[in-house]
């Protein structure tokens, strides 16, 4: 490996790059000549078809982006106007996003310090008579407790929208993500398993619901039902918009379908080196890896670690880029957001979102990565990890625990 001066490496590992499995061009070129470039042509179906299948969902339909998902998935769900929808506050923008564009109020709950995913346990205590949903993120591709979501859901009768936005290719007890709820979105964004640049799918579970999604997707019209023949034009005959993603798009979409095995297969191989070279960085207390409970099949969407404090998590990542390894820290509280205290409310304090946002870092994780890229960020991390093994005082936890920090005092929102 060819080094500067001082010592540091020549090439840069970059914390994302966008992978192509080399059909791309060809599927592209074959829509092309197809003469259909706008939504809903033969690459669209053949994509919807697929995902629907392989995730046991009745219909699914691609959008531009999961955040257009979302917005979709409140349409579909009736959530309007005076409305409260059940969010975790760590997550991105668009989770919350897309509840404020309806003109409802999302109401943010805190997340469980082993999965970081919406605690269920604090959900019924953020319920009021306004409340119409639930969205659980499915955060780094790891389940959030889907029984519990649901029974919950069931118990004050409302509908349980999953953001599985990092979780295709996942499951919780054997169910796909996405298909576990009454609704569930989808990305397809270059920084996912699976990409086409931007994109993302709606997936609609309960099948008294599909004509209308159809409908919202085609820009409120009828549209879908007049290209099956069962009417004879079509008119707007409800709220929608242009949610429909090009032919291009799916086409490059169905170049990463056709290889989804094997790329799942190679992002687990380097999730799986990480998770056992810093097991004993964990075991001497150091530092938490991502935890996997039992009855969840994760997806190697990334791969993060949980520092002590702020200043150390922020030193590492400036080690790390000291050796030209990119990495990443990754969501703002939405409840200490400007939009966030403007169009949502916290009915309880946030202290694990708090502090996972302070202490969370996330590694390379990528296609391209080779086994020396793969070394060279485990050394690059244990070397960064090196001053804190001075044993100038006791570990910070044990073996599986998470690190016991006293919650900060925050007024509540």
């Amino acid at each position: 490996m060819e080094t500067l001066a001082d010592g540091v490496p020549s090439t840069k590992i970059p914390f994302n790059r966008p992978h192509t499995t080399g059909d791309e061009f060809g599927y592209i070129q074959e829509a092309i000549d197809n003469l259909h470039l706008s939504g809903n042509g033969p690459f669209t179906e053949l994509c919807s078809q697929w995902l629907a299948q392989q995730l046991g969902s009745p219909r699914a339909l691609l959008t531009f982006s999961c955040s257009s998902a979302l917005e979709m998935a409140m349409l579909v769900a009736d959530v309007g106007p005076g409305d409260e929808v059940i969010v975790p506050s760590y997550t991105f923008p668009t989770t919350a996003g897309a509840v404020a564009l309806r003109g409802a109020v999302p109401v943010f709950v805190d997340i469980r310090p082993d999965t970081l995913n919406l605690d269920e346990r604090l959900i019924e205590e953020a319920i009021t008579p306004r409340t119409r949903a639930i969205v659980p993120v499915h955060y780094a591709g790891v389940a959030c407790d889907m029984d519990a979501i649901r029974v919950l859901a069931e118990r004050h009768a409302l509908a349980v929208i999953e953001d599985a936005a990092q979780g295709i290719s996942a499951a919780y007890r054997d169910a796909p993500l996405g298909a576990i709820g009454d609704l569930g979105c989808l990305s397809f964004h270059e920084t996912k398993n699976l990409t086409c640049g931007e994109g993302g799918a709606l997936l609609v579970n309960r099948p008294e619901w599909i004509e209308r999604a159809e409908i919202l997707q085609e820009k409120g019209t009828n549209r879908s039902q007049f290209l099956r023949g069962q009417v004879d034009k079509y008119t707007w005959v409800d709220l929608g918009s242009s949610f429909l993603t090009s032919e291009i798009n799916a086409a490059f979409l169905w170049a990463q379908i056709q290889h989804s095995a094997e790329i799942l297969e190679r992002r687990m191989a380097i999730w799986s080196a990480y998770h056992e070279r810093f097991a004993a960085l964990e075991r001497d207390g150091l530092l938490r890896r991502p935890t996997i409970p039992a009855g969840r099949t994760h997806n190697a969407h990334m791969y993060y670690l949980l520092l002590p404090t702020r200043a150390e998590r922020d030193r590492f990542i400036e080690r790390l880029g000291a050796q030209r390894i990119e990495a990443h820290f990754h969501y703002i509280p939405l409840h200490s957001s400007t939009a966030g205290r403007r169009f949502g409310r916290a009915p309880l304090e946030l202290p694990v979102s708090e502090d996972t946002s302070d202490t969370l870092v996330r590694l390379p994780l990528f296609l391209g990565m080779t086994p020396a890229d793969v070394e060279r960020v485990c050394v690059a991390v244990e070397d960064a990890m090196a001053p804190a093994r001075v044993p100038s005082r006791p570990p910070l936890c044990t073996g599986r625990q998470a690190f016991k920090r006293a919650p900060r005092s925050r007024a509540r929102q």
